[in-house]
């Protein structure tokens, strides 16, 4: 690399110099220019390809990373270990989910960028799942059902990573990878250029091509080109859902193509002896019949999908009841209902998926039948799994880990059927060729960026906005998935409810963590956050249970004997204000603007991802106190502390205040002492709160 810039930057010097040289010549030699120009040329263009090679090698180092550290997640045998092999896989995770962002808007292709966005969203996804699936699977290791959870969320993850490889190797995938097989076996990698629609444009291209040409080729390019255009119209006659009008009509219309084309290359054969080919008005009537019925049978194709799309609302309202009844029947641990619920609950997943076949198959753009297609593909793998999860929820109905695991199913089952309802919706507009509604931007659209302060709608961010703030959230999701690891291993290790109740400090970080993942739901556009101002009023509260857990584990810390484990302890907790005050402020800055509106948006979902970090740390070592010291989780303070504590506390407001008075009467600095009194007020809010706590106790 250093070579080839080295040879640019001497290329470039090269045709400079001899540019002056031109200069002061009246007849300049214009070859040795052109050979300079080429030789720049040259160096440049091996620069940018060298500048690619490594980056592809960063990208694919950073997937080998994350790959070793799947291998030794599926290993593990104890929740501690996953814990601390699922740390280094979050931030390999957010390293490779960086270095295919900027792969994923490098791309030129839209067909690949729309397989590496659909990769980077299954690993996303799959990822979430990957916690709960592995608990349950470590909690009930003889149950089959929550390891085949488990195995279905690896397996899927390391396709995705196949196909992140496909994608950027650019349709070369790693033959020395095990999973290569399945990729080709669910077709993962295959082009989607076989859909209907595209098979009845290669048609119609050769028929407008042959029409000026008169190529003989076309005898057997024109009926291999209608072998495929009927095979893939035998989805649409097939299926159980498409009504007997569309399949009639296109049988009818196929028949007619099919006949029509017979008789183009019958007429074709008859006057291929003669001169005067070009001019056969027969010829070219008989042509223009075939393009028109190719047309036809498109448009009957796209109005039986359409027509099976309309019912779509109605069977995901079916299944998301299916689904609830299959909560429902998991917990009571009902067999054979739960058995009769799950035959229904794969017709429904069936029907869906037809659907998805179908409205690929009428496509038409690359981006469209790729999100289709992993739409199909994704709920095939994990709709099922409802079920699955479901089985070992009835098997150990008292596990609130196979609980937690039904659940994070059913949300993922939850996210594939909005995914289908979007791209249901985008492709029947497209195909019905709908003009998209005008919008105004000369002024900021209402409710959308807090710019008004009644909004009229709930808008969520632009796709180009959610892009660029993905990063920032998959950063924060992950921190909040350590998060709610930690919590899991306090958690795991208490053995009484009674003191599971009472720890306040797994209570309130629980709760930190499940608000910082609906602000991460908010960059994806999902979740219950729909505007801006939500976000904002979220982050407020965010901050706000943030200082009352640094106010619970200051109190813990009382308990925690002198020694490196405190001194660690306070070195993390001392951070908090700062990152509390910080966030605050971010949120209380007032903007004007879309631009400005969206910069703090990122401000805050930045600031929300570095208090968590924060959080994290904090957490992480008061276990480690209590565990080492055999501390119990506090709810409040113990009585035996009350009066020292309070004699502490009434110590230290008597010595600020004292401070402050002295500051005031001695210097008269009135400027000093507003900003020591800003300096000492989450400090001295904190004294007054702890020590109207003990009164109240005592």
């Amino acid at each position: 690399m250093y070579e080839a810039c080295k040879e640019a930057r001497q290329a470039g010097a090269a045709i400079e110099h001899i540019c002056e040289l031109h200069e002061e010549e009246t007849t300049p030699d214009r070859t040795i220019l052109v050979r300079a120009a080429r030789c720049l040329l040259g160096a440049i263009t091996r620069v940018l390809l060298l500048a690619d090679i490594v980056v592809v090698k960063q990208l694919l180092f950073a997937k080998e990373k994350v790959s070793h550290s799947l291998d030794r997640l599926e290993s593990v045998n104890n929740f501690t270990e996953f814990v601390k092999a699922f740390s280094q896989f979050g931030a390999e995770m957010v390293e490779l989910a960086h270095l295919t962002g900027d792969r994923q808007n490098d791309l030129k292709d839209e067909r690949r960028r729309a397989q590496m966005a659909a990769a980077r969203q299954v690993l996303e996804r799959s990822t979430m799942m990957l916690l709960t699936a592995s608990k349950a699977s470590l909690r009930h290791p003889e149950c089959g059902s929550a390891r085949e959870n488990r195995d279905t969320v690896f397996c899927q993850m390391r396709r995705a990573m196949d196909l992140i490889h496909y994608v950027v190797k650019d349709g070369v995938l790693n033959s020395a990878d095990s999973s290569v097989q399945s990729v080709h076996k669910d077709g993962l990698c295959e082009s989607d250029k076989g859909t209907a629609y595209a098979c009845i444009q290669h048609l119609r291209y050769l028929l407008e091509h042959s029409k000026i040409s008169m190529d003989p080729s076309c005898q057997e390019t024109l009926p291999t080109a209608l072998e495929a255009v009927l095979e893939r119209t035998q989805d649409f006659t097939d299926s159980a859902y498409t009504s007997h009008e569309h399949r009639e009509a296109i049988l009818e219309c196929s028949e007619r193509l099919k006949s029509e084309l017979d008789q183009l290359l019958g007429l074709y054969a008859n006057i291929m002896g003669y001169e005067d080919v070009n001019n056969c008005p027969e010829l070219d009537n008989s042509m223009q019949v075939c393009i028109n019925s190719s047309r036809d049978l498109s448009r009957h194709l796209s109005n039986a999908a359409v027509h099976q799309a309309q019912d779509l609302s109605t069977v995901t309202k079916q299944g998301l009841e299916l689904m609830s009844a299959i909560r429902q029947e998991a917990t009571m641990s009902e067999i054979d209902r739960l058995h009769h619920t799950s035959n229904a609950f794969h017709d429904s997943i069936d029907h869906i998926l037809e659907v998805c076949k179908l409205l690929r198959n009428v496509a038409i753009t690359d981006t469209f039948q790729v999100t289709a297609k992993f739409a199909e593909i994704n709920l095939r793998v994990y709709g099922p799994q409802v079920i699955t999860a479901a089985k070992c929820l009835s098997a150990y109905p008292s596990s609130k880990i196979a609980q937690e695991n039904l659940e994070v199913f059913a949300d993922m089952y939850q996210w594939l059927i909005s995914d289908v309802t979007t791209v249901v919706k985008e492709v029947v507009d497209a195909c019905q060729s709908r003009p998209e509604k005008q919008v105004y931007m000369s002024l900021p659209r209402p409710g959308k960026h807090g710019t008004t302060s009644k909004p009229l709608k709930a808008v969520r961010l632009d796709v180009a906005e959610q892009e660029k703030i993905a990063k920032t959230g998959l950063e924060m999701k992950m921190a909040t998935t350590e998060m709610d690891a930690e919590t899991d291993k306090w958690q795991e290790s208490n053995s009484s409810a009674q003191i599971e109740e009472n720890n306040d400090i797994l209570k309130r970080a629980k709760n930190m963590s499940a608000m910082a993942f609906s602000m991460y739901q908010f960059t994806k556009g999902e979740g219950d956050l729909k505007t801006t101002q939500d976000l904002f009023t979220q982050a407020e509260y965010f901050a706000e249970e943030a200082n009352r857990l640094y106010k619970v584990i200051r109190q813990f810390s009382y308990q925690v004997p002198c020694g490196a484990s405190k001194k660690e302890l306070l070195a993390h907790l001392d951070r908090v204000p700062t990152f509390v005050q910080r966030l605050q402020f971010t949120v209380k800055d007032h903007t004007v603007g879309k631009a400005a509106t969206f910069t703090k948006v990122d401000n805050v979902i930045q600031e929300t991802k570095n208090l968590m970090n924060v959080i994290s740390k904090v957490v992480t070592t008061c276990f480690e106190c209590a565990t080492k010291v055999s501390i119990a989780p506090i709810g409040r303070v113990r009585l035996d502390c009350f009066w020292t504590l309070f004699s502490l506390l009434l110590w230290q407001f008597m010595r600020y205040s004292t401070r402050f008075v002295y500051a005031h009467f001695v210097s008269n600095d009135y400027n000093s002492l507003k900003r020591k009194l800003v300096e000492h007020h989450l400090h001295l809010e904190y004294l007054s709160d702890v020590l109207m706590e003990c009164f109240y106790l005592i």
